[in-house]
């Protein structure tokens, strides 16, 4: 029944009827946040894929980085090898859409994404950087997916994201382009929406040279108009998220699972700063639920956490923090001896319009069925991450060799037929459009 309940929430969302189509129509049903409205790829022309190979004539890449509006469909599936040669966005106007894919659909290993420019909807892929062959601490630090310099009107939505030797998926951006805190806002990533993604297992002694980073979500300084729903955070020792200085961002149902010492937190490093003038952050957090795993320290763990120097505006309500028997865990600490204030406010200082979060008792239900990358069919390693959750298994990771490696899946291959797909938003016209492992040949 789980899975039939799982596949039928898929199918909602990419069939449910789109809202506002009248002036400002939705990137596709269900769209929420600052960017909800993006055109992506919209009237753009459709890129076909129709090799798993990492560059050349037909390929992902190349895909990705040609000019113009552009919606990037595929007609082959299975695992595209990105030879530690991270994909640059850099063209605006593109619309990446996974869901197009025959089955087991596409994921990305050994490399990552980085978004620039504008207007960017990515959805139902997998990236899985993993180590790549590389030294430990080699300084082989990868994203799975991270927006870059100015970026905005950029929706991450239903993706897969493991295995990074940094982040999983990030907001970046430089910190202080111009001399105001307007200006500072203007020229780093905003209007960011992360929808409905798997962030989870991102390794820690590996290869990064930091050594320890199991990173979830960072989010650089002075980013504005941030929203991150209805995603599954598992098995991050930190940032599930971690908001920098300045930064306005929103949290609503996200289920946070097996954090290790911190699972949300605002940090502003005065370091960073230097003399410019600290700016207060302002976070809000409904309706999440968070849930200790085996490798989380329950007598130094709280749902949100302040470190750094810098004052932060903290909205909180309806969120769930337990730990592994269910006891309530604290819902704030601090990690920091400076005079920083979590100042407690009432009402929300910053709100996407629209945005109706569910109860936090809702959430686990809702995300263990519908996030990650193409939900109703989900591959091996999404099945056994989504069912070690539900039953409080788990660990943080050093390498994608503490399991298994990286996956191998016998690659398939699928016309694109564009009768079969609304190109606005590329839900699909009939339900048996979303190729599923049931049917598809070759695997």
């Amino acid at each position: 029944m789980g899975i039939r309940l799982a596949i039928a929430a898929a199918l909602s969302i990419l069939l449910a009827a789109g809202a506002g189509q009248a002036a400002d129509p939705l990137a596709f049903p269900g769209a929420q946040g600052w960017a909800a409205t993006t055109p992506g790829g919209r009237g753009g022309r459709i890129i076909k894929v129709t090799t798993l190979a990492g560059d050349g004539p037909g390929s992902f890449r190349e895909a990705v980085e040609a000019k113009g509006p552009r919606i990037v469909v595929f007609e082959v599936g299975g695992v595209i090898d990105l030879d530690r040669k991270t994909i640059k966005v850099t063209e605006p106007f593109l619309t990446i859409a996974g869901q197009t894919a025959p089955s087991p659909g596409v994921t990305l290993i050994r490399g990552g994404m980085d978004i620039g420019g504008h207007d960017v909807v990515i959805q139902h892929i997998r990236v899985r950087p993993g180590e790549a062959g590389q030294a430990k601490k080699s300084g082989w630090n990868e994203d799975a997916i991270s927006t870059a310099g100015a970026a905005w009107n950029i929706i991450v939505d239903h993706c897969t994201l493991t295995w990074a030797s940094d982040e999983n998926l990030s907001v970046s951006g430089p910190r202080f382009t111009g001399n105001t805190p307007e200006e500072w806002r203007a020229g780093t990533s905003r209007r960011i929406t992360f929808s409905n993604n798997i962030i989870a297992e991102s390794l820690a002694h590996s290869t990064h040279d930091k050594i320890e980073h199991s990173k979830g979500t960072l989010v650089h300084d002075n980013v504005t108009d941030l929203l991150i729903v209805g995603n599954l955070y598992a098995h991050n020792y930190e940032r599930s998220a971690l908001f920098k200085g300045g930064v306005h961002a929103v949290m609503a149902n996200n289920l946070i699972y097996d954090p290790g010492q911190r699972a949300v937190h605002y940090n502003l490093q005065a370091e960073e700063w230097s003399s410019r003038p600290f700016q207060v952050g302002k976070i809000v957090a409904v309706g999440n639920a968070l849930r200790a795993g085996i490798d989380t320290p329950v007598d130094q763990i709280a749902f949100f956490q302040l470190g750094g120097y810098g004052d932060v505006e903290y909205h909180a309500r309806d969120n769930i923090a337990v730990d592994r028997i269910g006891r309530p865990l604290p819902m704030l600490g601090r990690y920091t001896t400076s005079p920083a204030r979590i100042i407690e406010v009432k009402t929300p200082p910053v709100w996407p319009q629209g945005l109706k979060p569910m109860p936090a008792t809702a959430v686990q239900q809702s995300v263990l069925m519908t996030a990650g990358a193409r939900p109703w069919d989900r591959d091996y390693d999404d099945v056994r991450l989504i069912a070690d959750v539900a039953e409080g298994r788990g660990r943080i990771i050093d390498s994608e060799n503490d399991l298994h490696g990286y996956p191998t899946q016998t690659p398939t291959r699928r016309p694109f037929n564009e009768a079969d797909w609304n190109l606005d938003d590329m839900t699909p016209r009939r339900p048996e459009v979303l190729d599923s492992g049931t049917k598809a040949r070759g695997t």
